[in-house]
């Protein structure tokens, strides 16, 4: 006979086998997609023979020598010229001359390397600028055809770049924003910015809305209860998302390669096309590869923790 009560199931505790079996997976799992970042880092310290030797050397005499080419430019020298020379200033030096070979300059990894610093971490900040403020809006205010609105924002993610690519690339060439920081900054931002637009509606709207109305009971403007209400609790929210933007702006490569050239290009077409004396110098790339992932690997970990909240922000609603 039923009671009419209704009762209330808890959720079971995982047993200690079902979580041995989680971890063996994600463990296994984190192993694999590791191999191809260790085996890029070891190859950075391969010498240009032992990096294509075939079957591939997992022990090998470690030398600086990948390093020492993607930060230099060299030429091939005769013998009496290199013993001509004053004593070697330094390690580099030292590699460079025992192949028969001086430092004639310093490369154009740097200047790459900073063009992506710049656009990155620009586009990523004028991305949760504006996604914040459209996130606000479109959460907090009537606006018409919201959801069209909102529809047609996402659709822009849908659709391929290479599709848009001859277009933005006529129109860049018109307005004088091709090979320029500028350019590429307003690019990104215009991609990333339906992303952050997406994510940050998702973490206001499950700001309750009552905080701000005790706020402007209390004399707080909307623009005041904004910044200090709604702001500081969707600080998660906008971690997260300017993390997902960063990922994108720092790994972008085809639009790169189409608009850039030479003062504005970025690292990911450069790393490609680094040349050895007999071809592609792997270690090089491969040291260029290393350096590359450190700014966002650096970047992600001390915000883990905002990223790993604001992954799961909203998964509990009151």
């Amino acid at each position: 006979m039923s009671t009419g009560i209704a009762v209330a199931h808890s959720i079971a505790e995982p047993s200690p086998r079902s979580k041995k079996v989680a971890a063996t997976i994600v463990i296994f799992y984190a192993v694999i997609t590791m191999v191809p970042l260790a085996w890029i880092f070891l190859t950075s310290f391969k010498s240009p023979p032992d990096s294509i030797s075939y079957p591939p050397k997992v022990i090998f005499a470690p030398t600086l020598e990948g390093y020492c080419n993607l930060f230099t430019t060299r030429t091939r020298q005769t013998s009496e010229y290199i013993e001509s020379l004053p004593p070697s200033s330094g390690t580099c030096d030292d590699i460079t001359r025992s192949r028969n070979m001086v430092i004639a300059g310093p490369s154009n990894y740097v200047p790459r390397f900073i063009n992506s610093l710049v656009i990155a971490f620009g586009s990523t900040a004028l991305s949760v600028l504006l996604g914040t403020a459209a996130a606000y809006a479109f959460s907090r205010f009537k606006v018409p055809l919201k959801d069209d609105l909102l529809f047609f924002i996402l659709s822009t993610r849908m659709m391929p770049p290479i599709a848009v690519a001859i277009p933005i690339y006529l129109m860049y060439r018109e307005l004088g924003l091709s090979d320029t920081k500028l350019g590429m900054i307003l690019l990104y931002t215009s991609v990333n910015v339906s992303l952050a637009v997406w994510l940050l509606k998702g973490f206001i709207d499950e700001i309750p809305r009552e905080y701000e109305e005790a706020a402007m009971i209390d004399g707080y403007t909307r623009l005041q209860a904004f910044f200090k209400v709604v702001l500081p609790q969707a600080t998660t929210g906008i971690v997260a998302t300017a993390i997902f933007c960063l990922i994108f702006a720092w790994n972008e490569y085809a639009f790169a390669v189409l608009l850039t050239s030479g003062e504005a290009q970025t690292a990911p077409p450069f790393i490609p096309i680094i040349i050895g004396e007999g071809g592609q110098d792997w270690p090089a790339v491969a040291a260029g590869t290393t350096l590359f992932l450190i700014p966002i690997l650096v970047f992600t970990v001390l915000l883990r923790k905002h990223l790993l909240r604001g992954i799961t922000f909203g998964a509990v609603r009151k």
